[in-house]
């Protein structure tokens, strides 16, 4: 069997040393390390007994290797994207997420049998497990406005439903010639179209290549009447598909997730998805008798025909880690398309802001605020201001987002100059400020998506499994003697979170005689916050002050650790809170941080109403651990990944905490960050 995923149920064995006569395999170094992963090496010259030939689908160049196989008899291996590939077509660059590799055919190609068509006839598709799988990734893929190219925005106008849509291909296309169709079949599927529904519009929707005029369709602007429209902008399938009354296709991909939302789609060619008793099919494929429901299909198609590859960690990953992935790069280029123009950023934070946000395009970085807001509006862009420096009047004709750092940031401090590896982005308020609603109280609030709660529980199983924390500082675990032990962190006195989430106990020695008087017989640990024992914040206690208020002073401690040891954690708004509640462990609030006020915390800070009762007085459902996880840690923050320098899940960034392969701070920060240390009293001159 091939190398290939786990799911991937390949018919034959593909021998591993693989022959290619196309230049699209010499040019392109991420196929072959997609197929390298995959278990084949890929050489020039002529096959030996034991070897194969590769080709990419049924295109003009494969007919070289084709030739070479048939002469040599050896196995011919068929390459193509899998159905979930990119943000955009592979002829703007993007490398596909997944490939379906195929000793039999091809999976557009109706005239034999392909891999993915002998697992439609064959496989039992009736494991539990696997269909649950399907119609998770179903839904996922649903909410996520996930399809095989992704350039569509939700802001793009949909005709009024009711509608019949008609799919239109590019033309030439190997997948309609391979699945008996030409030309002439369009014009076929237009005339019936508008017979079977004499009364009802006709949308007919263009490729996602046509639209960016890489390649011509088969409609034109000469076809649209009165009752016939071309829509020729990038919208979302999902949305277009829910507006429809029918739809009608060749041999398109739309076809397939026309099934997937409830559609009988009519079909013109023999697709891999006609056949099954999913589809009206004009040219049935005799072969094909058997029966299958949507979710089969999918969990054939998506689950285990393709070979799907993580990009940033280099391996081979399941269908719903390849998921993961495109979800974090579409998100990136949905929110950073147009630009954006940032101020309040500080000069050692650029690069990592401009890779994170400046992908599609540059970021354009202002110190001033009122010359940022200028420059958006004569450019319209989106605003980017790092919350703790933005003004307090933000416009509001303006896309403004607040940027902070995320709560699964990095190794090292962000005072000593440490690129962090997340960054949230706030439309409404920012996390730390309880005085407005954010972004992330909404998203607390909102139901778990499709899958959100298995992905929170693995995600949170493997924070805890690598002892991970917002900083992952290494640290000790000093003494501690027997019973009732409560954790006191302490806080950067002059932060935001404190200044506007703290409430009337708002220093680290009020924190600990608050603490103390609780808690009178129990061992108080007192964990200085790093930048504070840095010297680069403000917070510090000298050790002899804090004699009779807490037991221990675990200087450089571990956090983990300490809140493993520990019962209780009392906090202002501290992270080490969050992190103690994913760890088991009781965590009582003094202020208002964003974890307080859902019913996981005991709250004696100000608390504010939003969280507990909807405008009209009803008490508001409350949100489980793993909801608050969700929301922390999977839907607010963006993640990049420093070595493949993409966009990336949470799921990465614990990989690359956990593994310590996370690139190395730069030398120059490095000494910089000295310098600063040493200056730490001036710091109001550099920050």
């Amino acid at each position: 069997m091939s190398g290939t995923t786990p799911d991937s149920q390949a018919a034959g064995t593909i021998p591993r040393r693989l022959f290619y006569y196309n230049a699209g395999f010499l040019r392109q170094p991420h196929l072959r390390r997609m197929l390298a992963l995959a278990g084949h090496e890929l050489h020039l010259g002529l096959p030996g007994p034991q070897d194969g030939v590769v080709v990419w689908g049924r295109s003009p160049f494969a007919r070289r290797g084709e030739a070479v196989a048939a002469r040599y008899k050896v196995p011919l291996v068929r390459v193509e994207d899998a159905f979930l590939r990119s943000v955009r077509p592979g002829r703007l660059g993007d490398a596909p997420l997944g490939l379906l590799i195929d000793r039999l055919g091809v999976h557009f190609d109706s005239a034999t049998p392909s891999t993915l068509e002998r697992i439609l006839s064959t496989h039992p598709l009736d494991d539990s497990n696997l269909l649950t799988r399907a119609r998770d990734g179903i839904a996922r893929i649903r909410a996520l406005d996930l399809s095989k190219y992704n350039l569509h925005l939700d802001t793009t106008p949909l005709p009024a439903p009711g509608y019949v849509l008609v799919v239109d291909q590019t033309a030439g296309d190997a997948s309609i010639r391979h699945s008996g169709a030409s030309a002439a079949r369009f014009t076929e599927m237009l005339a019936t179209a508008q017979a079977e529904h004499p009364n009802a519009r006709i949308v007919i929707k263009t490729h996602p290549e046509t639209q960016l005029g890489l390649r011509r369709g088969h409609f034109s602007a000469a076809d649209q009447t009165d009752r016939i429209s071309l829509l020729t902008t990038p919208v979302s399938p999902w949305a277009l598909l829910q507006g429809a009354i029918a739809v009608y296709t060749v041999s398109s991909q739309l076809g397939f997730e026309a099934i997937l939302a409830g559609h009988r789609p009519r079909t013109f060619g023999q697709p891999f998805y006609a056949g099954w008793g999913l589809t009206l099919d004009a040219f049935p494929v005799d072969r094909r008798r058997r029966k299958l429901t949507k979710t089969q299909l999918f969990a054939a198609a998506m689950i285990l025909a393709p070979t799907w590859v993580d990009p940033c960690r280099n391996q081979l990953c399941s269908f719903e880690e390849a998921v993961d992935q495109l979800e974090a790069e579409t998100r990136a280029f949905r929110e950073d398309r147009f630009g954006h123009v940032a101020c309040g950023m500080r000069v050692w934070k650029r690069s990592r802001l401009q890779a994170v946000f400046g992908r599609h395009k540059p970021l354009i970085f202002q110190n001033n605020a009122d010359r940022a807001i200028s420059t958006a509006r004569a450019k319209r862009r989106g605003l980017l201001v790092w919350a703790g420096k933005a003004p307090d009047n933000l416009p509001q004709d303006l896309p403004t987002w607040r940027v902070e750092d995320g709560f699964l940031r990095s190794r090292g401090l962000g005072a000593e100059l440490v690129p962090p590896l997340s960054l949230v982005t706030d439309d409404l308020g920012i996390y730390y400020d309880p005085t407005r609603e954010s972004r992330l109280e909404r998203l607390i609030q909102t139901p778990l998506p499709p899958d959100g709660q298995r992905r929170a529980e693995k995600l949170v199983a493997g924070l805890i499994a690598a002892r991970l924390s917002k900083y992952n500082l290494a640290g000790n675990l000093p003494v501690l003697p027997d019973g009732p032990r409560v954790l006191v962190p302490g806080q950067v006195e002059d932060d935001a979170s404190i200044r506007l989430g703290a409430g009337p106990i708002c220093t680290n020695m009020a924190l600990l005689q608050a603490a103390r008087s609780a808690y009178p017989t129990a061992t108080l640990i007192y964990k200085p916050h790093p930048d504070v024992e840095a010297g680069l914040r403000p917070g510090a206690i000298a050790d002899i002050d804090l004699r009779g208020l807490a037991d221990v002073i675990a200087h450089h401690g571990d956090p983990i650790q300490l809140i493993e040891a520990c019962d209780t954690v009392v906090t202002m708004t501290s992270l080490l809170g969050f992190e103690a509640l994913l760890r088991g462990r009781r965590v009582v609030c003094l202020g208002a941080p964003f974890y307080a006020g859902w019913g996981l915390t005991q709250d004696i800070g100000p608390i504010p109403a939003r969280r507990k009762h909807a405008p009209d007085g009803h008490p508001l459902p409350r949100p489980s651990l793993m909801a608050l996880a969700h929301a922390a840690l999977i839907a607010y923050p963006r993640y990049y990944d420093p070595i493949s320098r993409k966009p990336c899940p949470p799921e990465t960034v614990l990989h690359r905490l956990a593994t310590a392969t996370d690139a190395p701070t730069g030398l120059a920060l490095r000494l910089l960050a000295k310098v600063q240390g040493r200056f730490a009293t001036y710091a109001r001159f550099w920050r």
